[in-house]
């Protein structure tokens, strides 16, 4: 059973910090881009970052670029999210992503597979 499994989430102050992380298990992921996307409340999903097996390319939205930095461990099926100078605005349910780069930075975001998602609260 394929599964994507992201943790540390949770309630950070603007300003502050978050490294959430991405567990991948159920399969091996090499080839695959592994990627970040996020869903505010009454708002649709949107591209986040994302990066190729090899981390030779990452995207970024532009909304983050300079803040956030997406990395992976494939030694660990694992992809992470640093995420700087959090404002409110990037409060959402952040979901973990595994897939073709192409489906990941275009609509309708067709990527294989999704976490459940955690919660990110950025306050004022």
């Amino acid at each position: 059973q394929v599964q994507l499994v992201e943790s540390g989430g949770g309630l950070v102050q603007a300003g502050g910090s978050l490294r959430l992380s991405c567990a991948a298990s159920g399969r091996t992921f090499r080839g695959y881009a592994m990627g970040w996307f996020r869903q505010a409340s009454g708002n649709e999903r949107e591209f986040v970052a994302a990066i190729t097996w090899s981390g030779g390319s990452i995207y970024y939205a532009d909304s983050v670029k300079g803040r956030f930095t997406n990395s992976r461990d494939n030694a660990k099926n694992t992809v992470y999210l640093q995420m700087n100078s959090l404002k409110p605005e990037d409060t959402a349910v952040y979901y973990c992503a595994a897939g073709s780069m192409a489906a990941m930075l275009m609509k309708p975001y067709g990527v294989e597979y999704w976490g459940k998602g955690t919660l990110v609260t950025v306050s004022s």
